[in-house]
């Protein structure tokens, strides 16, 4: 569970003394912008806005603690079924998100990647996240992945698809097939599987992100809704995680 710190005890100074242990890769199911919004009494994009600064302030955090990718669930499969006016304002969001966004990322080093069925996003959403991963494709740091109508179920299905395809192919056996054919036939074919998975807002399911990927990643769940999610939370996260002894499967030799 997540352990919560006074909120004076973690100051930027000591970043580099008490982080000893920087996960490579952070993945985040971004909870709570909706709920953050109607107890303020505004309508749910407001939420989502909000949302948006919250990815800019921890994208940045994450790119000078020295985290290398940094996976966002932005949206999923099954959130087509949300109201039409919400749908067309997460649409929208890339559009303004990157208009804005874009200088500091190319100041902070940062690349652009897009995992999920990005062809089936509307034209102007597509050109959006295009573009961005054109501007950033030379840059060497933090390489930020947003999850995009992505499923993971639809994400195995089709991994499913291609690997029967190359056997009906000959390119391998059925006995051949590995847990390597899996991971190279899935979006995340070229980042390395999550160390630590965060989700805010205080629910404590996966909903379908990642499940492949997550095998032996830490867990960890807050209350804090995302549009509230700041960099102190953020340091909290990774100090917990340094706190887990990881042995995928083995015992710790101590």
């Amino acid at each position: 569970m997540f352990k919560f710190f006074r909120k004076n005890e973690l100051v930027e100074k000591n970043d580099k003394q008490e982080l000893k242990k920087i996960p490579t890769h952070v993945a985040i199911i971004m909870d709570g912008n909706g709920r953050w919004a109607k107890k303020r009494n505004m309508p749910r994009i407001k939420g989502h806005y909000e949302g948006m600064q919250t990815v800019k302030k921890i994208t940045k955090y994450a790119s000078k603690l020295g985290v290398e990718y940094l996976t966002l669930y932005a949206f999923s499969t099954e959130n087509w079924a949300r109201p039409k006016e919400e749908v067309s304002y997460l649409m929208d969001l890339p559009e303004k998100m990157f208009s804005s966004f874009m200088p500091e990322l190319m100041e902070n080093n940062v690349k652009v990647e897009v995992i999920g069925v990005v062809e089936k996003l509307p034209e102007n959403t597509r050109k959006a996240v295009n573009d961005a991963i054109e501007q950033t494709k030379n840059n060497t740091g933090l390489k930020l992945i947003f999850a995009l109508n992505y499923g993971s179920k639809d994400e195995m299905l089709r991994a499913i698809k291609q690997i029967t395809k190359d056997v009906q192919d000959k390119k391998y056996s059925i006995d051949e097939i590995s847990e390597e054919h899996v991971s190279q036939n899935l979006f995340t074919s070229n980042t390395p599987d999550p160390d630590l998975l965060i989700r805010t807002s205080g629910e404590q399911r996966i909903s379908n992100f990642l499940l492949w990927q997550i095998a032996y990643s830490e867990f960890l769940f807050t209350k804090v809704a995302w549009p509230d999610f700041t960099e102190e939370e953020f340091y909290k996260a990774l100090l917990e995680y340094q706190s887990r002894d990881r042995r995928f499967g083995g015992l710790n030799e101590d």
